[in-house]
């Protein structure tokens, strides 16, 4: 069960912060066009609740809402499952399959994960929405006209695939007709209690258990959880404290250990002073492929920062690290990260939007040259005063 259907299975959209408000209006919108929509936000914020939304508040909504995981088929798979095919057009087509697409007729088509699809598969939904004409796998030349409404979603930056090439810009373009992102749970904390409260009476319900009552103690280290899997993770500890508890009170100590350490944890460095300079071995190894072996920003931190082995954090970190050498020149920097100087805008459009871009005035207090900089570089350290 999802986080917008209710216990009478009905669909609402739980919260009541300024950021599920702005999400509202941006459902009704979308619902009030047949413009295909693009969903952006992290794992587990939601996005088929809401593609869900869309299509039960549109014309469509008496029609099929068919989803299609693009992450989760194997891409020799995917374009029968989106297209159909013919009974012995390959080997294990016993039958005649008509594809997700034609199954969707007059409805919405959701497709989950779109980021994941390769650059073939691209082409061919790209020739599909321009003309929205099927060709069966194994059918010949013969093709079918379905009407369908496209809502994607993804947890990539797409616009970044494109600017590697990782995904086509025209294809980018002709699903990003309707944006709509999908703010994390921790930008939205003051929704935690609505949703523990309401996940807590789902699953007594469903188990036949008395309904759960979160002490403020509890919802305090719940809401001060940085939640990294967002609701997806807060409906999975809720079922699983309430699964476990011996009593209808939930309190601190019914929460997991590593959770309420992790919280309590955090909290004391955000308490305390701002370190300026504490060993991070990860981010200091990142730092000398760069300045000692010359590799780019783009194959070592971004690379890291998108498969997530390193955070926002570190990424502030290692740029704290460069504009203290460049004296606070982004353009500098550039270079000294070994990129070329037509990557600018790209490099700042990065940080901005991960809100890892530092303020270059306290870096500013001496200037540097770019020959300073190319000789602390080949020197593989610092650069002199």
């Amino acid at each position: 069960m999802k986080e917008n259907e209710n216990l009478n299975g009905r669909y609402v959209l739980l919260g009541t912060s300024p950021s599920v408000d702005q999400l509202r209006l941006d459902i009704e919108s979308a619902a009030r066009s047949d413009a295909k929509v693009l969903l952006t936000g992290e794992t587990g914020v939601g996005k088929e609740v809401v593609a869900n939304s869309i299509h039960h508040q549109s014309r469509r909504n008496a029609g099929p809402f068919v989803t299609i995981n693009c992450a989760g088929v194997p891409d020799t798979l995917l374009e029968s499952e989106f297209f159909g095919h013919v009974r012995g057009s390959f080997t294990g087509a016993f039958r005649d399959y008509p594809g997700l697409l034609r199954q969707a007729h007059g409805g919405t088509v959701f497709l989950d994960e779109v980021g994941e699809m390769s650059l073939r598969l691209q082409a061919l939904l790209l020739r599909f929405l321009e003309t929205g004409e099927l060709q069966t796998v194994g059918g010949g030349m013969a093709r079918t006209h379905v009407d369908v409404r496209i809502v994607a979603a993804t947890n990539r930056n797409l616009f970044e695939s494109v600017a590697v090439r990782e995904f086509r810009a025209d294809l980018y373009y002709r699903l990003n007709v309707f944006h709509v992102h999908i703010s994390p749970l921790r930008d939205r904390r003051g929704d935690v209690p609505m949703l523990l409260d309401y996940y807590g009476r789902l699953f007594a319900q469903n188990h036949g258990w008395p309904e759960p009552v979160f002490t403020d103690a509890a919802l305090d280290v719940l809401s001060r959880h940085s939640w990294p899997g967002n609701i997806r993770e807060l409906r999975n500890l809720t079922e699983r404290v309430v699964s476990r508890a011996t009593k209808h009170v939930i309190d601190v100590v019914d929460l997991p250990k590593d959770l309420v350490t992790a919280v309590n944890a955090a909290s004391e460095k955000a308490a305390a002073p701002a370190a300026t300079g504490g060993p991070n071995p990860q981010v200091d190894a990142l730092f000398e492929r760069i300045m000692v072996h010359r590799e780019s920003f783009w194959t070592t931190a971004y690379a890291a920062f998108i498969s997530r082995d390193i955070v926002r954090d570190d990424i502030r970190r290692l740029v704290h690290m460069g504009l203290e050498q460049t004296r606070g020149s982004y353009r500098v920097l550039l270079g000294l990260f070994n990129m070329p100087a037509s990557d600018y805008k790209r490099f700042l459009a990065f940080l901005k939007q991960h809100d890892c871009h530092l303020p270059f005035q306290r870096f500013r207090a001496l200037r540097v040259s770019s020959a300073e900089v190319h000789r602390a570089s080949s020197s593989g350290g610092r650069l002199s005063a």
